[in-house]
């Protein structure tokens, strides 16, 4: 018979280390942490199930800090009722034997599972907000740096009055579909010569289709 403890150890859980104290002072043989890069496959947690025996007694902090949703909950609950392991889960106060927690009533079992979807979903999103804030800004390139300049430059060009003409020659464009395409993404309004208004998609061009800047 071992007993086990079992953390996801993002940043989002602020009871990280109460928790693993509080395991370490009831008698969890080993402290297992899924580290925050790997919750999505949770590699920890599924060498854990797997290990786990008859008679074993499993610690979560918080069951929506372990399981992902209602369903992962029930699966876990059927696993250990067919294996006879003990599960216990610290914050929601809930001990599968009732030797725990005997202040705990029926009602904040059923609170808990009420409540575990949108905790477990809450916290999953916060922890991919943080992993995306944390990613490397991609670098322009010098082609694309060149590329935003010329844009730039044609919007600013249409502002101040310049004609097309002028516009075209000086940007080195092949044609003149290109800048009217640029004014159009760049929300320009399109207010003198020919063309008016916001460009329009023109289905029989075959002079957009092949241009290449």
């Amino acid at each position: 018979m071992a007993r086990i403890g079992y953390l996801w150890n993002t940043p989002h859980y602020k009871y990280l280390e109460e928790d693993k104290q509080w395991m370490l002072d009831n008698g969890c043989e080993q402290i297992i942490e899924e580290q925050n890069i790997h919750e999505k496959l949770r590699p920890e947690w599924q060498r854990l199930i797997e290990a786990l025996t008859t008679s074993d007694e499993l610690v979560v902090g918080k069951f929506s800090n372990a399981v992902r949703g209602a369903r992962e909950l029930s699966i876990l609950l059927e696993f250990c009722r067919k294996n006879m392991v003990r599960v216990i889960s610290i914050r929601d106060r809930i001990d599968s034997t009732g030797e725990m927690f005997k202040d705990t009533r029926s009602s904040d079992i059923l609170n808990m599972m009420a409540t575990l979807p949108q905790e477990a979903l809450a916290m999953r999103r916060a922890n991919s907000s943080t992993s995306k804030l944390k990613k490397p800004i991609k670098a322009h390139t010098s082609a694309t740096l060149l590329k935003l300049e010329r844009n730039k430059m044609v919007v600013n060009m249409y502002k101040s009055g310049h004609t097309i003409d002028d516009i075209w020659q000086r940007s080195g464009f092949k044609s003149r579909s290109s800048l009217f395409r640029i004014l159009n993404v760049a929300g320009v309004d399109l207010n003198r010569g020919h063309t008016k208004g916001p460009l329009k998609k023109r289905s029989n061009s075959k002079e957009d289709d092949n241009e290449k800047d």
